[in-house]
Parts: structure tokens; sequence; C-alpha cells
């Protein structure tokens, strides 16, 4: 056995789960980026992944990987450097480990995130908010169940792990009413709710009772509901608000639209950044910044108050011919 395969089990038993407490969430994102990895090194290479070893993994099969997961696999650039993080994480451990092979840990290291478009957040105006937590069929259990879960989204901006997450403990009604998850990064954090919410969510859970450890948004057998069966729900209720909200139509919605929406509520109700990032459980402040920019009314608001100076339009017009043909192209 190479030293690449006990380095790799030591990574993800010692480092990711001893040392680091990693979520379930990233163990499962850094396997998959291995695995991937490994079977396409095993092809190249001709091998087993077992006999693969650290300086197999240089910089020309691993730009050859990243390749693949964009053109071959269609994976985004976000998931090509979400993959490439991954490796480096496993190579940084591996630096102390293997200095022996320090050259190909190094050159490795090197390889640079790729850059991309960042598109503006999406998010739902008020009128397409009614529309979808009016779609639900609250006649039946489904329905009420899906209305709690959509409103409850709506309001607190919570990640869709944090929905699934959600037990009977969690969920405080009385005065000073709450909800408490255990978010990304390993941080707890408690959310306030508004009156609506709490009359939707203490209807639900009388009919519900889930008791201190059952999922609040159960499936008819009691399991939690999945994330591809939450997105599911999501679609199927656009798709009947968007008979009513034209506006709907075509847009995706998902439980991260729906958490953005939350955000611009709050920005759009005056509340600082700032506490709009503790509210949604950010890391950093900065990364709030994101609804500043997608928020027109905002930009609108400062140029307004802006005293513009006056210009007379004037056209340029070059002095010299090849400057014309420049200009031209």
């Amino acid at each position: 056995m190479s030293a690449l395969a006990p380095v790799v089990q030591a990574f993800f038993t010692d480092r990711l789960v001893r040392e680091r407490h990693a979520s379930a969430q990233t163990i499962a994102a850094y396997r998959d980026a291995w695995r991937l990895l490994l079977g396409f090194a095993a092809k190249r290479v001709g091998t087993t992944p077992s006999a693969l070893d650290l300086d197999d993994l240089g910089v020309p099969l691993i730009s050859a990987f990243l390749d693949h997961l964009e053109h071959d696999r269609g994976n985004s650039v976000r998931t090509r450097n979400a993959r490439l993080a991954a490796i480096h994480s496993l190579f940084r451990y591996a630096a102390a480990r293997h200095p022996e092979h320090a050259a190909t840990i190094a050159r490795v290291l090197a390889i640079m995130p790729k850059r991309f478009e960042r598109a503006l957040v999406a998010f739902l105006t008020e009128a397409e908010v009614d529309a979808l937590l009016a779609a639900p069929d609250r006649s039946t259990w489904a329905g009420r169940r899906d209305h709690a879960l959509l409103l409850l989204t709506v309001q607190t901006g919570l990640r869709i792990s944090e929905v699934i997450g959600l037990r009977g403990s969690d969920v405080y009604l009385g005065t000073g009413a709450h909800v408490a998850c255990h978010g990304k990064g390993r941080k707890d954090r408690v959310t306030p709710l508004t009156v609506p919410t709490v009359k939707v969510l203490r209807a639900w859970l009388a009919e519900h009772d889930p008791g201190v450890t059952a999922p609040v948004f159960p499936t008819r057998s009691g399991t939690p509901l999945s994330r591809d069966a939450i997105e599911h729900r999501i679609a199927v209720h656009v798709a009947s608000a968007a008979v009513h909200c034209p506006t709907l139509v075509g847009k995706r919605v998902t439980t991260h639209v729906l958490r953005h929406t939350a955000a611009m509520r709050l920005l759009e109700a005056g509340v600082h950044p700032t506490v709009i990032a503790l509210w949604l459980g950010h890391e950093r402040v900065e990364t709030t910044a994101i609804y500043l920019h997608a928020h027109l009314g905002i930009k609108e608001a400062a140029l307004a108050r802006t005293q513009m100076p006056d210009a007379t339009p004037r056209r340029y017009r070059p002095p010299d011919a090849l400057l014309r043909f420049l200009q031209a192209l």
C-alpha cells in the first residue's frame, strides 16, 4: 500500500472527524470529491486506487481532473472550485506527514480556483410570497405541513439542513417565541418568530405533536423530509401559485431563494446588514453585502439623495485617421 491510502484514511478519521469535528455535509462533500478523483486517477495511471501514490496526483493529473469535471461531467465552476478545495485540504494535511513529497504537494497547492461570474441573488417579491403561501391545500395534512414549512422558511431564512434538523424541542411558542437551530459551521443560533408564524406553527404542532426528538416537518411515516422532497414540494406549490401570480412563471424557487427572500425583507424593513448576518448565521458580515447589490431600491434611494452635476453631453471626435479607425472598432 502506498503513502496515499493511509493519508486519505487518516485525513478523514483524524483531521475531519476527530480534530475539526466536521459536519456530516462537509465529510460527504470531501468524500465525493476524493472518490471522483481517485477513480479518475486510477484509470489514467492504470492501477487500483489503493495503489496510487501522492506523486501520481501531480499538477497535470489534477488539472485534467478539474477539466473533466467541467467538460465531461458538466459541473459548474463553483462545484469545480469546491472539489479543488477538498483536494487542497488533504494535501495540506499530507505536507507535514510526508515531506518527501513536498515538491508535488507544493505544486498542487499552487493550483488556483477558477474565477466565475457572480449572479445577483434571486428572491421573491411580496406578491410572489403571498401567492406561494396561499398555494398549499390546507384542507389536507400535507398542505398544512407545507404551508407551515414555507412560512417558517420565508420568515426565518433557515437553511434547508436547518429546517430538516428542527425537532420539537427546538420550537418555543411562548413569550419570546423563537426557533433554535444548529447551523452551518457548528454554530447554534436563535431566530425570533412573528405572531402569524407562531399561530400557524402552534396549530401545526397541536395537530402533529412531534414530541421532543421527532422532526417538526415529517413525512407520513414520521421520518424527516429529505432535501429532494422539500425542493419538490416547493416546486409543486410554485407551479400552483404561478396560475395566480404570472411573475412566478419560469422562476426557479428553492429553499435558498426563500432564505434570500427573508434577508431582502429584513433589508427593506431597514434592518442593518450586521443584524441580518447574525439572523442568517453568516460567518462574515461581508457575506450580507450580496443583498445590498441585489436591492435596486436602496441604490435608487441613494441616487435620489445625490446631487448630480449638470453636464452637457458631447460626442468624442478623434482628431486623427488612425484614432478614428480604432474608435470605429
